[in-house]
């Protein structure tokens, strides 16, 4: 495990080697756990960044402990960009290097003149919530059922492959620490039981949506409890976004000494 001392001396860089694509593919499959069908080879990672697309590791000496990677996109009427991939290995997630790799591929994409960067994430998982709408400041108004099909190969899709699809605004700084949840009903609440409860649809301002605090643990302990939180979570974004709503904001709290996760959503254009 790398120390604080050995994290001073990560570097990050574009990578434009052979060597360093094929290390990208091998820490696809190491931290994903997905077939080599499944991976994003050397070659298109080769096409897309002579076409415009970043690729940006960060290196620890020589060796390659994460990366990013997105691509040009048109989206909403205006050239975007769309990042496919962020990874980091186990060791080094404690020192801030996903959102130093997101900061750095925010700088390449500024220099291209464009404005708006994309990507996915499975919403129940709080972590990346976190990251994703406190940490970088994304909104969402786009809920994606299945993105990836329902037989992906990764071990982390064992509830389906749904998706948020989330929009960063990287020219604009977005605070959101002003954003008030108390007065916000949740269309799924979570049960003393741990299992998620359905609320009245309530045409609000604000609605939250609650997740549990770690999914992948909840996955282990009671796969049939994990699969119901899939399935509400969908109806809930599903039905709020169809409403009007989009996705503002994301906190981690506690509630009767448990640990939940929370999105709120506000009525309105994005």
């Amino acid at each position: 495990m790398a120390s604080a001392v050995e994290i001073s001396k990560i570097q990050l860089r574009e990578i434009d080697e052979l060597a360093q694509m094929r290390a990208v593919e091998e820490l696809q499959k190491e931290i994903w756990g997905i077939p080599d069908l499944d991976v994003v080879p050397l070659t298109h990672l080769v096409a897309a960044r002579e076409a415009g697309g970043v690729l940006i590791g960060a290196f620890d000496g020589q060796t390659l402990v994460g990366f990013v990677y997105g691509f040009p996109s048109f989206e909403r009427g205006q050239l975007a960009h769309h990042s496919h991939m962020l990874a980091v290995k186990p060791d080094y997630r404690n020192f801030d290097l996903g959102r130093r790799l997101k900061l750095a591929q925010r700088e390449h994409v500024m220099a291209q003149g464009i404005g708006l960067i994309s990507w996915t994430f499975d919403p129940l998982q709080s972590l990346n919530a976190h990251f994703n709408f406190s940490k970088l400041g994304v909104i969402a108004d786009r809920y994606l059922p299945n993105f990836y099909g329902e037989d992906a190969a990764s071990f982390l899709h064992q509830t389906g492959t749904d998706r948020l699809w989330v929009s960063w605004l990287v020219s604009r700084e977005r605070d959101s620490d002003d954003v008030n949840f108390s007065s916000a009903p949740s269309l799924i609440e979570i049960d003393v039981d741990d299992s998620p409860r359905r609320n009245n649809f309530s045409d609000r301002n604000r609605v939250a949506i609650e997740i549990p605090s770690n999914i992948d643990a909840l996955q282990q302990q009671d796969p049939e409890t994990a699969r119901r939180w899939r399935e509400e979570t969908r109806w809930a974004f599903t039905e709020a976004l169809k409403a009007g709503y989009f996705v503002e904001s994301f906190v981690r709290e506690v509630r009767d000494d448990k640990r939940i996760g929370k999105y709120l959503l506000r009525k309105g254009t994005s």
